[in-house]
């Protein structure tokens, strides 16, 4: 895929203009987005994204395509799971709804920067050193598992990280609206809205440690890393808007996420084998039986376990509170019974 200077500078420059026209049209006077706002803005992200990888197909081919759509679905996945983490964030330091746009704003922005650092040294890992694959492979696996089974067992706002923050800076108890710093009695105080953004950006360096290896097992072109980044974070303020009450029905995201994440790393190692080079495996020769999971497959596979993921969510969620109701509705005689009894 070649991709030239000029390309790569427009890009960035797109990016970097979409996101001060979101600061200025829309974060700059502080308020909380009606659904309708939100949808709206959701829906022309996720579209431009779409039509995005059909310029890449017709451009470059369509392999270059899946490999695009295949990354943005799972970049996409991975910055929900992001949002559920900043929304715990933010009840933790209970930000006002007006300022919450504010905060999601400079978490993304942070979140972009980050991840835009990654995307340069493993580009550069990947082409200099093919033995990262297995690291990559490794850390993924180990990923996988920690999703699986220490999903939101932390509290971002309160973990030893915030601890250390708070002991070595003087902080205020009470917002002073939406800025930084407050002085008090000739004193500098920092205000909870600046400890929410380090938190957040906290948050999302450990993200670009999860992001990054998973979008290079599904492909090694630095351009797709980034265009898949930058449209997965792109629209994901107004998503939490959008979707924020759905959050916290989907119970079985991080599960699925996990299976993802398993399979790209299953496929990084597979691909690792291929086109192995370290000595002591195989006598520095590649494996050339190891199949190679084609692109179409990693494409379908991660479609499916995300809509699977959905859907058991919301039938889980739907059927605990059906059973609640139930429960509520049967226990209702019998305290209605033993009012009565206790009357006679």
């Amino acid at each position: 895929m070649d991709v030239s200077p000029l390309i790569w500078i427009i890009t960035i420059a797109v990016t970097v203009a979409f996101f001060v026209f979101e600061f200025f049209a829309h974060v700059r006077k502080p308020h909380e987005p009606s659904i309708g706002e939100s949808a709206r803005w959701s829906a022309f992200y996720i579209g431009l994204a779409l039509l995005f990888g059909i310029v890449i197909g017709v451009v470059w081919g369509w392999d270059f395509g899946g490999e695009y759509y295949a990354g943005y679905l799972t970049e996409k996945a991975l910055s929900i799971d992001n949002l559920f983490v900043f929304l715990i964030v933010m009840t933790g330091f209970a930000v006002p709804k007006i300022y919450q746009q504010k905060v999601l704003m400079i978490g993304i922005v942070i979140a972009l920067i980050m991840r835009g650092a990654f995307i340069a040294v493993g580009a550069a890992l990947i082409e200099n050193f093919s033995w990262i694959f297995y690291i990559f492979g490794a850390l993924l696996l180990f990923l996988a598992y920690r999703q699986a089974f220490s999903h939101g067992e932390s509290d971002p706002a309160n973990g030893k990280f915030m601890t250390f923050v708070r002991r070595h800076l003087p902080v205020s108890d009470e917002y002073n609206g939406d800025k930084l710093t407050v002085k008090k009695d000739g004193r500098r105080f920092v205000t909870p809205m600046l400890l929410v953004i380090v938190a957040i950006g906290f948050v999302d360096l450990i993200f670009a440690v999860d992001s990054i290896p998973a979008i290079y097992g599904l492909t090694e072109q630095a351009y797709i890393v980034f265009v898949a980044n930058a449209f997965a974070l792109m629209g994901l303020r107004q998503l939490y808007f959008l979707i924020g009450g759905l959050l916290e029905r989907l119970v079985y995201l991080a599960q699925g996420l996990a299976v993802i994440l398993a399979f790209i790393g299953v496929k990084l190692v597979f691909h690792a084998l291929h086109v192995n080079e370290l000595p002591f495996i195989n006598g520095g020769e590649p494996l050339l039986w190891v199949p190679e999971i084609p692109i179409w497959l990693s494409l379908l596979f991660i479609a499916a376990t995300i809509t699977v993921a959905t859907i058991a969510s919301l039938m889980k969620t739907r059927n605990d509170r059906e059973a609640k109701d139930r429960d509520r509705i049967e226990g209702e005689p019998v305290i209605a019974a033993k009012d009565e009894s206790r009357g006679s």
